[in-house]
C-alpha cells in the first residue's frame, strides 16, 4: 500500500510517500524506512515530469526512538520503542511540483480517499486542493496584484493574492484547519525543522495558485527583450514563464520602490486592526398630499463612514470621534486610525463617487446622496465596496442579494375543468389572469401611472421605500398578460423561482382548486395525504415509510419526478414496490423500467416476490434477453422489466422505443456525470414520471444534482450552464449560503432524504433489521462453478459411504469459493476487482456505511477470503480494515478490539472469520453486520451478529446477508425458509453434514445454476 503526502515547501508542492512494502530500515543514513522509491513516485503521478522535479526532500515527522511513527496502519506497525514520541528528520525520495503539476495532481485527487487501487491519499492532500479552490476563486473574483521582488542576481515579477474583507477570515480559517504534514517538508535537514507559520505557508501556497493561473492567462505573448522602460520590463515578466525583470540594478531599484509605494495603501489596509464601514441612512419621513406616493428631492440621503474593529464587529466609531481623537488608539497602539480613515476613504473613492466628492473637507465624516445617487449606491456601489473588504450597512428593506422590496407581478393560475389529478400532465394548461402588487396589496392603474411621471428609482409607496420603475415593471405586467396561459410545468417553476424571466421580474405565482394546493405543497412542504397501501401489498409500511410512500404517489399523479434519498436500511425497496403496485392496482396496464447495478437485480426481483408477488417482474439482461419487437411484446404482460446501467446503454434504441409508465434509477448516482452516455441514454427514455433512489444525492459536489435533476425534472434547474452561474459556483467555490438556500428551495421538493437518526425515523425502526442482498455470479464466476458441477457428478456417480460425504462437503465449499470470489477457488493471487458480483456488492454496501459515518463487520468462513476482503477494502476505500482469525495472537485480537471499539480514529471496516470472531467478543461500536457468505447453521450466524447486537449497543443494528442468486447459496437458503425441520436439522446438525445425506438427485438440484443469474 501506498500512501501519498503533500507539503508545502520553497513555494512549491513536496510529493512523497509512505510504502508499506518497503523494506530499507533507514539506519545510519537518515532515510524513511519506508519511503517510497523515486520511480514508483514517477509512475503514480503519470505526469510527463523533468529530472528536475525528482530529487529528494527532508520530512520532519512524529517519531519513536530513530523510527518514524507511521502515519495510518496501512502504512505499516508502529515502532515497538516507548520512548517519548519527538520530531525527527528523515530523507525521503520527493517531487517537487510547480503550480502547473501540482494543479493537475490535485485536480486529479477529486474528494476521493484514494488515488487509485493501492494508492491512499493523506488528509493534507484534501487540504491543499481544497486551498486551491479557495486560490481559484480568488482568481475568478479578481483578487490578485502584480508584485516586484528584489533578490541577490535581480528581479522577479509575480502576482499575489489580496485578503481582505471575507477573505482575510477565510484565510484565517483555513490557516487554522492546516495538518501538521502540510508543512511538514524542508530542503535540507541542516536547516532545522519548519518554524513558518501555518498562514504564511498557506498564503505561499495561494500565492503560488494565483501566480500560474494569472500567467496562464497570458500565455501566446511574444518574447521580449528590448523595453523602453522598467514598467514595460515588468509587465512583459508578469506574463512570463520565470518571471524575470530583465532591468539594470538602478532601475530595479527604482521599480522596486515604485510597486511598493503603489501598493501601500492596501497593505495598510490588510493589515490593520479595523475596516472602514459605510451606512447608508434613509431620510426622514415626510407626509405628501394623499399619503400615498412621496418623492424626495436631491440631497436627503446620508452615506455615514465609521470604523470597525476586526476583534468586535459589534463595535462601530464614527469618523467625526477619529478626526477629533488624534493619531493614536490605546488598543492598538501600533495603528495610526486617522492615517488608516484616511487611506481607505481614498480606496472607497475610486468604487464610490459620492465618497470621492466628500474628501474635498477637512475631516469627512460623511457625504450626501440623491435619491438616484442612493439607488445607484445600493445596487452598484454597495456590492463593489463588499468586494473590496469594506463594511457595508444598508437599510432593512433592502434585503442580501438582490431580493428588494419592490412591487411583485401576482400571477394567478386558474383551474382547468378536471377533477383531481386525472388526466394531469406537466404539459396541461392553465389560464394566467396578473395584476401589480406590494406587500400583498394591488398597486392601481392610477398609482402605477403617478408612479410613472416621477422617474425616481427610489420612492416611499405606503410609508415603505421601494426601488421601482414603473415603465419595466409595466412592460413587464404586459409581457405576462399577454402570456394569458402557461403549462403546469412552468407554473411549478415560476412558483419555486426556478424560471428566469418571473425570477427577474419578481413574479409571485398563485393557484386555485388542485393547481394551488399542488403549488402550496410543493413550495412550503405542506403534508401530503396518505393513500391506504395497495390491498395486494404483503406486509406492512413503517410510518416514516407510509410517509415516503404518500410523497411518491404524490409527485407521481402529477408526473413530477422523485428522489427518494433515504439512509441505506431504511426501506427505499419497499416504498417503490408499494408505488407500483399502486399503479397495477390503479389499472395502469403499461411495464415501468427499473434500472440498476447488476448486483442489486436479483435483489429486486426477489423483493418484489415478497412484498408484491402479483406484480409481473421480468429481468432484462444476460447474453439472451429479448430484443426488438420481442422484447416490446414480452414487456407488454409484465408490470416492471429490471435491467442493468450496461445493458440500458447497449439496449438504448429497444428500450426508447417502449412508452414506459415509470422509469426508476437505483442507485442514481450512476448519472452523476451528466455528459455521459449512460446518463444521456437514461434521459432519453419515455415515461409518465420518473424516480432516483440513491443514499448519496449529492456524492462528490453540488454539480452531481443538476444531473439527477434533469432526468427527473426536465429543466426545472435551468440549463447546466446556468446552473453551474447560479449554483455550483457559488456554493462550491464560495460557500455561498443564499445560494444553497435558493437551490433548496428550487430542488428541495423532489428530494425526500431521512436519516437514522431523524427523530421521526429512530422511533420507527427495530433494534436489528436483516435482509438477505441477492448477487449475480459473473460470467467467469459461472464459468468455474460449472466447471466445479461437472467434475463432482463424474465423482458422484461413483462414490460412496464416506467418500462420498468428504466429496460433497468439498464440492460444497469449492461452490461456496466460486460464488465468493475465483481468486479464492484458483488460489493464484490474481487481480481482484471487478471479478466477482458478489465483491461488488459488498462495495456498494461499505461505500454508503463508510460515506455515513457508520461501522461494519464483515464475517466470511474462510481465512483467505477474509484475506481478499482486507486487501481490497484497503487498497480501493483508503481505510485501514483489520483482519481477525484463527492465526492471530491474544495480543494482536486484543489489540485490535480496542482500536476498534475505543479509538475515536480506529477502523470503520473489522474484518473477521466466523470462527475466529463469531464468538466471545463485545464490537458494538458496529451497526453493521454482514455476512460475506453462508454458514448454513442459523444459530452460528446469529451468533456471530450478536457481536454487534448486544448490551451496550444504541443504535439500530442492520444484518446484510450476501446470496449469490440461483447458485446453492440461493437453494439452501430457500430451503432453510421453507422447511422449519430442515431448519432444526441444520441447527442441530452444527454443520452443512446433512447436505450429504441428500440424494443425488436432490443434490443436483441443490447445487445447480440457473443459468439467467449471470452476468451478460
Amino acid at each position: 500500500m501506498l500512501i501519498l503526502h503533500a507539503a508545502q515547501c520553497e513555494g512549491r508542492l513536496v510529493l512523497w510517500g509512505e510504502d508499506s512494502d518497503a523494506t530499507g530500515d533507514g539506519h545510519g543514513d537518515g532515510r524513511h524506512p519506508r519511503c517510497a522509491a523515486g520511480d514508483l513516485l514517477l509512475g503514480v503521478m503519470g505526469l510527463d515530469m523533468g529530472e528536475e522535479m525528482a530529487s529528494e526532500a527532508v520530512v520532519w515527522l512524529p517519531s519513536r526512538g530513530s523510527e518514524p511513527l507511521p502515519s495510518s496502519p496501512l502504512a505499516g506497525e508502529a515502532p515497538r520503542s516507548r520512548a517519548k514520541p519527538r520530531i525527527l528528520p528523515f530523507r525521503a525520495p520527493a517531487l517537487w511540483l510547480d503550480g502547473a503539476d501540482a494543479g493537475e495532481f490535485l485536480e486529479r485527487c477529486g474528494d476521493r480517499p484514494v488515488l487509485q487501487p493501492g494508492v491512499a491519499l493523506g488528509p493534507e492532500i484534501t487540504y491543499w486542493r481544497r486551498a486551491r479552490q479557495f486560490g481559484m476563486a480568488l482568481v475568478a473574483r479578481q483578487r490578485y496584484l502584480p508584485t516586484a521582488t528584489g533578490h541577490g542576481d535581480g528581479m522577479t515579477a509575480a502576482w499575489k493574492a489580496v485578503f481582505v474583507g471575507d477573505d482575510a477570515d477565510r484565510l484565517a480559517d483555513l490557516a487554522g484547519l492546516m495538518p501538521a504534514a502540510a508543512r511538514s517538508a524542508t530542503g535540507d535537514a541542516a536547516t532545522g525543522p519548519p518554524a513558518q507559520a501555518s498562514s504564511t505557508v498557506l498564503r505561499a501556497f495561494l500565492d503560488g495558485v494565483v501566480d500560474h493561473l494569472a500567467r496562464k492567462a497570458a500565455e501566446g505573448r511574444p518574447e521580449g527583450n528590448g523595453f523602453d522602460s522598467a514598467h514595460d520590463a515588468w509587465l512583459h515578466a508578469l506574463g512570463a514563464a520565470d518571471g524575470t525583470i530583465r532591468v539594470g540594478p538602478a532601475q530595479a531599484k527604482q521599480l522596486g520602490r515604485q510597486v511598493s509605494e503603489w501598493q501601500r495603501p492596501i497593505a495598510v489596509a490588510a493589515n490593520a486592526p479595523y475596516r472602514l464601514c459605510l451606512r447608508l441612512e434613509e431620510p426622514p419621513e415626510t407626509e405628501d398630499g394623499d399619503g400615498n406616493v412621496a418623492a424626495l428631492d436631491q440631497g436627503d440621503w446620508h452615506l455615514r463612514y465609521l470604523l470597525q474593529p476586526h476583534d468586535d464587529r459589534s463595535l462601530l466609531l464614527p469618523a467625526e470621534t477619529v478626526w477629533k481623537g488624534g493619531g493614536k488608539d490605546a488598543r492598538n497602539p501600533d495603528y495610526n486610525p486617522r492615517e488608516f480613515l484616511l487611506a481607505a476613504l481614498s480606496q472607497a473613492g475610486n468604487l464610490c463617487p459620492p465618497v470621492a466628492e466628500s474628501l474635498g473637507v477637512e475631516g469627512p465624516a460623511g457625504g450626501t446622496l440623491s435619491a438616484g445617487e442612493a439607488h445607484r449606491f445600493l445596487n452598484a456601489e454597495a456590492p463593489a465596496l463588499r468586494q473590496a473588504g469594506f463594511g457595508v450597512l444598508l437599510p432593512a428593506w433592502w434585503t442580501g442579494r438582490g431580493t428588494k422590496a419592490r412591487p411583485t407581478i401576482r400571477a394567478r393560475v386558474r383551474t382547468p375543468a378536471m377533477t383531481g389529478g386525472g388526466g394531469v400532465s406537466l404539459s396541461t394548461m392553465l389560464d394566467l389572469e396578473v395584476s401589480v402588487a406590494l406587500g400583498g396589496q394591488e398597486i392601481t392603474p392610477a398609482e402605477l401611472a403617478e408612479l410613472a411621471e416621477l422617474k425616481a428609482p427610489l420612492v416611499r409607496l405606503r410609508g415603505q421605500w421601494v426601488e421601482i420603475n414603473a415603465e419595466e415593471i409595466r412592460q413587464a405586467a404586459d409581457y405576462w398578460r399577454d402570456r394569458e396561459r402557461v403549462s403546469l410545468r412552468e407554473a411549478v417553476r415560476i412558483g419555486l423561482g426556478a424560471e428566469e424571466r418571473a425570477a427577474e421580474d419578481n413574479v409571485s405565482l398563485e393557484g386555485d382548486d388542485w393547481v394551488g394546493r399542488l403549488l402550496e405543497r410543493l413550495g412550503r412542504e405542506a403534508e401530503v395525504e396518505t393513500p391506504a397501501p395497495p390491498r395486494s401489498f404483503l406486509g406492512s409500511l413503517r410510518p416514516y415509510q407510509e410517509r415516503g410512500y404518500a410523497w411518491l404517489t404524490f409527485l407521481r399523479r402529477w408526473g413530477l419526478g422523485a428522489c427518494l434519498a433515504d439512509d441505506m436500511g431504511l426501506g427505499k425497496t419497499v416504498q417503490t414496490l408499494a408505488t407500483l403496485e399502486l399503479d397495477r392496482q390503479e389499472g395502469n396496464d403499461r411495464p415501468s423500467l427499473l434500472v440498476c447495478p447488476t448486483s442489486l437485480m436479483y435483489n429486486w426481483q426477489r423483493e418484489a416476490g415478497k412484498f408484491t408477488p402479483e406484480l409481473g417482474v421480468m429481468l432484462h439482461h444476460g447474453p439472451g434477453r429479448k430484443r426488438g419487437d420481442e422484447f416490446r411484446q414480452a414487456a407488454a404482460e409484465r408490470q416492471v422489466v429490471v435491467t442493468s446501467y450496461g445493458t440500458m446503454l447497449r439496449d438504448a434504441e429497444t428500450l426508447q422505443g417502449v412508452p414506459w409508465r415509470a422509469v426508476i434509477l437505483d442507485e442514481a448516482q450512476n448519472v452523476k456525470n451528466p455528459m455521459a452516455r449512460q446518463s444521456r441514454a437514461a434521459r432519453e427514455l419515455p415515461s409518465d414520471y420518473r424516480v432516483a433512489l440513491t443514499g448519496t444525492p449529492v456524492e462528490n459536489h453540488v454539480g452531481d444534482l443538476w444531473s439527477i435533476m434533469e432526468f427527473l425534472n426536465p429543466g426545472l434547474l435551468g440549463t447546466q450552464a446556468r446552473f453551474k452561474r447560479d449554483y455550483f459556483v457559488p456554493i462550491q467555490a464560495n460557500r455561498d449560503e443564499a445560494a444553497a438556500s435558493l437551490l433548496k428551495k428550487a430542488a428541495g421538493p423532489f428530494i425526500l432524504r431521512r436519516v437514522k437518526t431523524d427523530p421521526a425515523v429512530i422511533d420507527d425502526l427495530p433494534d436489528k433489521r436483516e435482509t438477505k442482498q441477492y448477487c449475480g455470479l459473473t460470467r467467469e464466476q459461472a464459468t468455474l462453478y460449472q466447471a466445479v458441477l461437472r467434475e463432482a457428478e463424474t465423482r458422484m456417480e461413483e462414490a460412496e459411504g464416506i467418500s462420498r460425504r468428504g466429496m460433497i462437503l468439498d464440492t460444497l465449499t469449492k461452490l461456496k469459493q466460486a460464488c465468493n470470489h475465483p481468486r479464492q477457488l484458483l488460489r493464484d493471487n490474481s487481480a481482484v476487482a471487478g471479478r466477482s458480483g458478489k465483491l461488488e456488492r459488498l462495495d456498494q454496501l461499505l461505500e454508503e456505511i463508510v460515506e455515513s459515518g457508520d461501522r461494519a463487520l464483515v464475517f466470511s468462513q474462510f481465512a483467505e477470503m477474509g484475506e481478499i476482503i482486507r486487501g481490497h477494502v484497503q487498497e480501493n476505500f483508503g481505510i485501514e480494515a483489520p483482519f481477525l482469525h484463527g492465526g492471530v495472537s491474544r495480543q494482536g485480537r486484543d489489540a485490535m478490539v480496542e482500536r476498534f471499539q475505543n479509538d475515536p480514529d480506529g477502523p470503520r471496516v473489522f474484518v473477521l472469520s466466523l470462527k475466529a470472531g463469531g464468538s466471545g467478543l463485545n464490537l458494538p461500536r458496529a451497526n453493521h453486520v454482514i455476512h460475506y457468505d453462508r454458514w448454513w447453521n442459523p444459530a452460528v450466524e446469529n451468533q456471530a451478529t450478536d457481536r454487534a447486537f448486544r448490551i451496550g449497543q444504541t443504535r439500530d443494528v442492520q444484518v446484510h446477508k450476501l446470496i449469490c442468486a440461483g447458485t446453492l447459496e440461493d437453494h439452501i437458503d430457500a430451503m432453510i425458509e421453507a422447511k422449519a425441520e430442515t431448519a432444526q436439522r441444520v441447527v442441530g446438525g452444527g454443520s452443512e453434514r446433512w447436505l450429504t445425506e441428500l440424494s443425488n438427485a436432490e443434490l443436483r438440484d441443490v447445487l445447480a445454476l440457473s443459468l439467467d443469474h449471470q452476468d451478460g
